[in-house]
């Protein structure tokens, strides 16, 4: 199982790693949004912000996310790690419910160029 501090670790690759995406640079620079990632298994939200192309991580607390951030996601920490380490789709994971993204339509429009 994956440590809170592997998560948070995960979370800066993940930002790290749009601002290297060529091909998604415009949909993400574009993007300004709260963001939410619930860790479903440690049962701790990582709260923040998607701007100018990177995630912005300002707050981190234990349970479901307090608020309603405009771009929200639910994993377990060891399908976030897997995730921002290339061995797991995003596709196949949110087909089959192992990943939850909830975001405006708009947003999911965007977010589908990056993930």
């Amino acid at each position: 199982m994956a440590t809170t501090q592997e998560c948070r670790g995960a979370l800066d690759r993940l930002s790290d790693n749009l601002a290297k995406t060529d091909g998604g640079v415009p949909a993400a620079t574009g993007l300004d949004r709260s963001l939410s990632c619930h860790v479903t298994d440690l049962d701790t939200t990582f709260t923040g912000r998607l701007s100018g192309g990177r995630i912005a991580v300002d707050g981190t607390h234990g349970g479901p996310p307090r608020g309603k951030a405009q771009i929200r996601l639910a994993m377990s920490g060891d399908d976030l790690v897997a995730l921002v380490d290339g061995r797991l789709e995003f596709a196949r994971a949110w087909a089959s419910g192992r990943v939850r993204l909830e975001a405006g339509f708009r947003d999911l429009l965007r977010l589908r160029s990056l993930l």
